[in-house]
């Protein structure tokens, strides 16, 4: 055990569908501890929620005292702890004024859900990334602009006097799990290398015409039979174009505008080689780092609320 018990003064949690990520915090700010865990919420049921989180803090927990908690992410959804329902755009990042509090069982946590953002037409959702524009947003409450969050379901998310003004999600790194892992292009795209050329010009390939997408991603499979084209290329021009048909259909939101990437080394580093290659340069941020500064606003907002 970690000795956090008599500094630990709130907790923060991002639980997604398949990680739980926990920072123990000091009324400094400081995290006292990180925790992360693979219970994510598409393998739980509403009832296994708060066992699953005990086991993980408990240890931690101090005796005579009630610790808030704030979560943000998939817990809230309908298929998780408690639905924590959606905030309509256009609004500010949701904050502790409109999170679901859960009434648990053990008295030492006192659990608050941070609800998602929804937007009516065209239809559109995200829960998890409010928290890191909130982040974003509290160490930046000048910006206006377009902040893009790359991830399994990218979003394009227009900022505008600290508001959340619209977004477009694209589903595209799922589409490109579901291609090069399960597909016939598995057989090409078998690679942990990257080729920078392949993806820059897939990227101009698929912004160029994207309407050609299905059949530049199965000329992919036709080189590597007849040409030997290498695995590692074809992986990458398979994000190239999937990439690229994702910012010929979110122009309206990149061209022009006043851009920043939130998002790991990896997918950001592609996202921000492709904006690059249209004339953006485009500064990256850390999401898990917004996602604690997201949720430490959150909290803040509870302690400065009138008791």
């Amino acid at each position: 055990m970690i000795q956090t018990t008599e500094q630990l003064t709130w907790i923060a949690a991002d639980w997604g569908t398949s990680n739980l990520r926990i920072w123990l915090m000091a009324d400094t700010g400081d995290v006292l501890h990180r925790i992360s865990a693979d219970c994510g919420m598409g393998s739980l049921t509403p009832d296994q929620f708060e066992p699953e989180l005990m086991k993980l803090i408990a240890e931690h927990l101090p005796n005579g005292r009630t610790v808030p908690v704030f979560i943000c992410g998939m817990a809230g959804a309908k298929q998780g702890w408690a639905e924590a329902p959606y905030t309509a755009v256009p609004s500010e990042p949701p904050n502790a004024t409109t999170a679901t509090r859960i009434k648990t069982k053990d008295s030492r946590i006192d659990v608050y859900i941070l609800p998602g953002m929804k937007q009516k037409a065209p239809a559109d959702v995200m829960r998890g990334e409010e928290t890191q524009i909130a982040g974003f947003l509290a160490a930046n409450p000048k910006f206006d602009g377009v902040i893009c969050l790359p991830g399994t379901h990218t979003k394009w998310v227009h900022i505008s006097a600290r508001e959340v003004v619209s977004f477009r999600t694209f589903m595209t790194g799922e589409l490109f799990a579901l291609i090069a892992d399960q597909s016939v292009l598995r057989h090409s795209t078998a690679s942990s290398d990257w080729d920078a050329k392949a993806f820059a010009a897939a990227v101009e390939d698929a912004m160029s015409n994207p309407a050609t997408l299905a059949s530049k991603l199965f000329s992919i499979r036709a080189e590597a039979l007849l040409h030997g084209q290498s695995n590692a290329v074809g992986r990458a021009k398979v994000s190239g174009l999937l990439i690229g048909a994702e910012l010929a259909g979110a122009r309206p939101y990149w061209l022009g505008q006043n851009i920043v990437i939130l998002g790991e080394d990896g997918l950001s580093s592609a996202y921000q080689a492709a904006l690059s290659a249209q004339g953006l340069p485009v500064p990256t941020v850390p999401s898990e780092t917004m996602t604690l500064a997201g949720l430490c606003a959150a909290y803040l907002a509870l302690e400065s609320k009138p008791q």
